[in-house]
């Protein structure tokens, strides 16, 4: 260990990387090679002091960088849930920066001196753009669900019909989430058709509320059937029961004029009576990751009381953030132009071939590589929109010698990351994703896997 470290290689390094990471990666090089000569590895005299050096500096390399890194996304997926969904507008990432940097008014009232909610930061915007009498923020959809149903039905049952018991990211399950609430699931229907009467007749003196889930990334086709919103309410309200609408994606726009129609909009629920309303603010709404609640005043204020609700609650730098991206929806020229996702899902499909042509034309030096350009297909992703396809364009790669699975490989491990999507043993490279700066760096990262001839 010693030896490796006062290398001049490594050793000269002391300015730029902490003692401690040093002797971590040279302390991980010298396991794994331990764990070679284990599994019956010869050296063959080919595990010198140089070579042991060179793996340290590659792994201490990968130890300075931050694991969570930006990266590139042409997968054609706009918000990809394993890529951090909804990229923010410029002004809500200004927000959080200045939030972050020193101190701000969370809990405080500047005027009066006195303690204030730090939901009253969003709520007055949600309220104006919405119309809803209240509204309250935690972070995320998943924790939203989870403190409704605990505060308004804690061991009470909650009719859901069987077609609407979805499974969201990371598998977690609807009828998991209630049941971590504390409420009792109440089926009813069947996969493909469930009518009022089915609602009716599960009602009961346990009943605490009916619940209508949006299916978010999956559709049922043919023969089906389902209860309007404005129908269950009517029942809901009829036996005194709680009527609770997830729409999941929240779009405060309508989409259709974009060519993306079918995702519920938060004021058709609230103009059809729904007593809360639930949705993501990093979907379609295109913010941070946060779980938004509308809803009547005196049901929001008893989820602010419950015990889950500190649980759940969002920081600062969250605050922050949804705040800006609601601010852009008081101007929808500005919205048009500022909210990363409506840029992406406008940008006409000439101009995408326009840039791929100019990424294609500055890949074409590169040695051993085909490159052509080729109609494609871009999703919004994110659980919305699952069946409508967005027409776009891709730069179609292949490597002389190296696999599809490899490049992709490559590209990933690139500065910046490049992520990609294998079709065919060929890389797609979808530009409807990919902001326009973000261009000449997929084409630097391409020069640093396959330098020129």
């Amino acid at each position: 260990m010693h030896e490796v470290l006062q290398c001049p290689a490594l050793a000269s390094l002391a300015g730029v990387y902490p003692q401690g990471l040093r002797t971590r990666a040279v302390r991980e090089e010298l396991d794994a090679l331990r764990q070679r000569l284990r599994k019956g590895e010869q050296t063959d005299g080919t595990w010198t002091l140089e070579e042991i050096v060179v793996g340290a500096l590659t792994r201490l390399q990968r130890l300075g960088r931050p694991r969570l890194r930006r990266v590139i996304n042409a997968t054609g997926i706009l918000l990809h849930t394993n890529l951090g969904r909804a990229p923010l507008a410029e002004a809500a990432a200004r927000a959080v920066y200045e939030t972050a940097r020193g101190y701000v008014n969370l809990e405080l009232d500047l005027e009066s001196g006195r303690r204030a909610h730090r939901q009253e930061t969003v709520r007055d915007w949600l309220v104006h753009l919405t119309g809803a009498p209240s509204a309250t923020v935690v972070n995320n959809n998943a924790a939203a669900t989870m403190l409704v149903l605990h505060a308004l039905a804690y061991r009470r049952e909650v009719v859901v019909s069987r077609g609407q018991l979805v499974e969201i990211g990371g598998s977690f399950r609807i009828p998991e989430i209630m049941r971590a609430s504390g409420a009792k699931l109440r089926e009813v229907g069947t996969t493909n058709i469930t009518r009022l009467a089915d609602y009716e007749g599960a009602i009961g003196p346990r009943t605490a509320a009916l619940l209508r889930v949006h299916t978010s990334n999956y559709r049922i086709r043919g023969h089906t059937e389902s209860v309007a919103l404005a129908d269950l309410v009517q029942l809901a309200h009829a036996r005194g029961l709680y009527a609770i609408d997830d729409i999941g994606s929240g779009a405060l726009i309508d989409y259709a004029p974009l060519g993306l129609a079918g995702e519920p909009l938060v004021r058709d629920s609230l103009a059809a009576g729904a007593d809360l309303v639930l949705f993501s603010g990093d979907k379609l709404l295109g913010g941070p990751q946060a779980g938004i609640v509308l809803g009547r005043e005196h049901l929001i204020a008893r989820l602010e009381k419950d015990p889950l609700y500190r649980a759940f609650r969002v920081d600062k730098m969250t605050l922050a953030a949804l705040e800006a991206t609601l601010r852009l929806y008081l101007d929808p020229q500005r919205l048009a132009r500022e909210l990363p996702l409506l840029v992406r899902v406008q940008t006409p499909v000439a101009e995408l071939r326009r840039r791929a042509e100019m990424l294609a034309y500055s890949l074409e030096s590169l040695p051993g590589v085909q490159v052509q350009v080729a109609a494609s297909e871009a999703y919004v992703g994110g659980g919305s929109l699952p069946e409508q396809a967005l027409p776009s364009v891709a730069v179609v790669l292949a490597v002389e010698g190296m696999s599809a699975q490899e490049l992709a490989r490559k590209l990933r491990s690139s500065d910046p990351p490049v992520v990609a999507r294998v079709h065919a043993e060929h890389v797609w490279l979808d530009v409807r994703a990919v902001a326009p700066e973000e261009d000449a760096w997929i084409t630097q990262a391409l020069r640093q896997i396959l330098p020129a001839r």
